[in-house]
């Protein structure tokens, strides 16, 4: 009987530490971030529609380099979208991104945005602090120039949540509580993902066992849909919620 009722504990306490959420807080260094490693990949973004349509709407560019920088080395992350052409003579919309981060702890330090789309240009850069979220003074033609976010605590880069989710620990139960913020949107805010199962999916190379990751970016019904490789934690795949009769969906191709 005793024996039972220890048996029954100890899963008691399993389940709960499995159900336990864990706050990440910028500063403290992740438990994977060895799994990011120099080198870019490709990935295809397009709608899925309710009629079986697949509408290609551009190639996504990520890369991750390790650089000196201000006498110590940093993460340099730099995305690029190339845009489907509208006609032969109407080049598709551009957009880059440069970010830095500390190595180890992926906090972040500065990120532009460059936007090229009907033959105008949008900049917007900013920098992070423990305070929050400043404006790029010195950024030429920069549209954020007087931004000014103030947060409670240091919080993360939305636009390299990608890389970020890769560096942790992915297991089955896991949840995680982020602080992101995405660069001239609303002010920062704590997200869930959890680690909802597994399945194998098709990669480039052939079927991959990969963890699924599930957030609904705090607004229900708006669920998104992860696949990690489970090796190298590599997104290979992410899926949004449905949206007017449309779901986006993101697939690496190399």
């Amino acid at each position: 009987m005793r024996r039972a009722l220890l048996s029954a504990l100890l899963a008691c306490l399993s389940m709960c530490a499995q159900a336990a959420v864990t706050n990440i807080d910028v500063g403290t260094p992740l438990p994977r971030f060895n799994l990011l490693k120099p080198g870019t990949h490709h990935y295809l973004r397009y709608f899925r529609t309710t009629d079986g349509a697949n509408i290609p709407l551009d190639i996504w560019a990520r890369e991750v380099r390790f650089e000196q920088r201000e006498g110590r080395q940093q993460m340099h992350i730099v995305q690029r979208w190339d845009g489907a052409m509208a006609s032969p003579t109407s080049p598709g919309s551009v957009k880059r991104l440069d970010s830095w981060f500390e190595t180890a702890t992926f906090r972040p330090l500065s990120h532009v945005r460059i936007t090229e789309r009907d033959g105008k240009k949008l900049v917007e850069g900013v920098v992070f602090s423990k305070e929050g979220v400043s404006g790029m003074p010195e950024l030429a033609d920069n549209a954020l120039k007087t931004l000014a976010i103030a947060s409670g605590e240091p919080t993360f880069n939305f636009e390299t949540d990608i890389e970020f989710l890769q560096a942790l620990p992915l297991a089955a139960g896991y949840e995680a509580s982020i602080n992101f913020y995405h660069a001239g949107g609303p002010a920062p805010k704590r997200y869930q993902f959890k680690v909802s199962g597994s399945e194998t999916i098709a990669g480039p190379a052939g079927q991959v066992d990969c963890w699924v990751v599930t957030t609904d970016y705090g607004t229900p019904g708006a669920e998104a849909k992860f696949w990690f490789a489970k090796g190298t934690q590599l997104m290979l795949r992410q899926e949004s919620a449905p949206r007017d009769g449309k779901v986006l969906v993101k697939t690496l191709i190399d």
